[in-house]
């Protein structure tokens, strides 16, 4: 008699939560086979890294002699399922509702067409990428360190590949693909980021790049960088606008420095120093720091000392 009391209260649970998914929210999608899948979008994420860095990242469940007939086999793959996911995507956000099916199957293979023709260029704009980073860090032992081991290249060559694909107008999928990068290096580049060669992250961990930020060539960012929107109080209605900051070619960006704004424009060969707060352009060849902080030292005896951090070019680096 227990046993079957529970079942009625189990089932009248199971209706409560079942009934209220037909109530019309947004975050109700029962039909689980129309929608981009994140896994397999992770999946793409790591398979497009073999054809970035033919060599470097393998299928170990393939064994193929000629490894110009695994990249063969490796590219059809992908195209397969990225056609796959974005023909499910097209459905999405402004899109929805005004494509048929078709439409989507034409315009999800035009698209992986485009993409892949933009492959030699991503690949082109990721070889400066690893030469800026070797260039930048006496601490890289050799290319092959820095292609292996250093989260700053993973996050900027997820960032190439999904701002293809978000210049393409796919819905969704680039933005999968960045938060996966941001979830294993800690660094949140928007798929939106315009960024130009020679792009060096150091260290990395906690730098957001927003949407529209725009970043020129032969820049060098390290740790906790944020380049961010000043207010987002007016939410959709922004949708679209400069939002986030212009950083010129030559300029490096020391530790903690937040640069907000859409019409914040950080001249060329400009410096700007740790934990900085910059709302406003920066004019080019400048050097901007915080006032010189002080330090205090407080002996056993309860003794103050205070002592003036002397700056430098070191003293920027805070790590």
């Amino acid at each position: 008699m227990e046993n079957i009391i529970k079942q009625n209260e189990i089932d009248g649970l199971v209706r409560l939560v079942l009934g209220d998914f037909e109530g019309g929210k947004n975050i109700d999608a029962v039909n689980i086979y129309n929608k981009p899948d994140k896994e397999e979008v992770r999946h793409l994420v790591d398979h497009l890294f073999r054809l970035v860095f033919p060599g470097y990242f393998r299928e170990r469940k393939v064994k193929i002699y000629n490894p110009k007939n695994s990249f063969a086999v490796t590219v059809e793959d992908i195209f397969y399922h990225l056609n796959k996911q974005v023909t499910m995507a097209l459905d999405f956000c402004t899109l929805r509702g005004t494509m048929t099916e078709q439409d989507r199957i034409e315009e999800s293979y035009r698209i992986c067409k485009e993409f892949f023709r933009k492959i030699p260029l991503i690949r082109s704009y990721v070889e400066t990428d690893l030469l800026a980073a070797y260039d930048g860090d006496p601490a890289a032992g050799c290319y092959e360190e820095i292609i292996l081991a250093y989260p700053g290249l993973v996050a900027t060559t997820v960032n190439r590949l999904a701002h293809e694909l978000y210049l393409l107008k796919v819905p969704v999928i680039p933005r999968l693909m960045t938060e996966y990068a941001h979830s294993e290096t800690g660094i949140d580049i928007h798929p939106g980021a315009t960024i130009g060669k020679y792009f060096f992250i150091d260290h990395g961990t906690g730098i957001v790049i927003g949407e529209t930020a725009v970043i020129g060539e032969h820049v060098k960012i390290y740790q906790g960088v944020t380049l961010g929107a000043l207010s987002t109080r007016g939410g959709q209605k922004l949708s679209g606008k400069k939002r986030h900051p212009t950083i010129e070619d030559n300029v490096t960006i020391y530790a903690g420095a937040s640069i907000l704004g859409g019409d914040t424009v950080i001249g060329e060969n400009s410096v700007i120093g740790g934990n900085t707060f910059i709302t406003s352009s920066v004019p080019a060849s400048t050097r901007v720091s915080i006032k010189n902080p002080e330090m205090e030292f407080r002996t056993t005896d309860n003794t103050l000392k205070k002592e003036e951090i002397k700056q430098s070019e070191e003293w920027y680096y805070m790590i």
